[in-house]
């Protein structure tokens, strides 16, 4: 098994962005876990059901298959998926069901990488609580709203700001207070504001940490 890197955080926070930097810089497989649940929401509502609905999100879970081509598909960026993702991650069936997918991707990244980062909501918590290094990618919500408007106008797609801000809020209060995995900080994990930091000034914060833990640095 590789150096396993779990790097957690809310939405807009720049995670993602984060994360795939650190996989490349370090050669290592990278999996958006965030991209499995949006994969079962988006599931449940072409099937014409509802995300809050746990028997369909179940259902969804486990009919998801790593070789299906779901988790490249662009419907997995819309805002609407992104709120389903949050319903069905509520539910303790679809975590059970995906929790062994991404432990094996850890276990034995694809392509024969030597580690892998994995990026989500409880990736240091509960899917990997042993990763060789944790961090917690976090931001004020007004800063994270304002970025998720940015994105959605890039995209051609109307927002309100006041709108775009409840819905980050709402999106918040149901991740931290859901009773299975709330989204939270490992007690060993290094809790990285972006507020004030761009791409670069993260990422050399990242780095550093990692390289403490790890005794690595980036290769690229």
């Amino acid at each position: 098994m590789g150096l396993v890197i779990a790097i957690d955080g809310p939405a807009a926070a720049g995670k993602g962005t984060l994360s795939k930097r650190v996989a490349q810089a370090y050669g290592f497989a990278h999996l958006d876990t965030g991209a499995l649940y949006r994969a079962v929401g988006v599931g449940v509502l072409r099937a014409g059901g509802d995300p809050a609905d746990a028997a369909a999100a179940a259902q969804a879970a486990r009919a998801l298959r790593p070789d299906d081509g779901i988790l490249n598909d662009p419907a997995l960026r819309s805002d609407e998926a992104a709120q389903a993702a949050s319903k069905v991650a509520a539910v303790p069936e679809v975590r059970a069901a995906l929790l062994d997918f991404q432990r094996t991707f850890a276990a034995t990244p694809p392509g024969g990488a030597p580690g892998a980062v994995l990026d989500g909501r409880d990736v240091g918590t509960v899917v990997c609580p042993n990763a060789d290094a944790k961090l917690f990618v976090t931001a004020s919500v007004e800063v994270r709203a304002d970025r998720r408007l940015k994105e959605l106008r890039e995209r051609g797609i109307p927002a309100i700001p006041s709108d775009v801000l409840e819905d980050m809020k709402a999106r918040d209060a149901r991740d931290s207070q859901r009773t299975v995995a709330p989204l939270l900080p490992a007690a060993d994990a290094f809790v990285l504001d972006t507020s004030a930091l761009d791409a670069d000034q993260a990422f050399a914060a990242a780095t550093a940490f990692i390289g403490t833990k790890t005794g690595f640095g980036p290769k690229v």
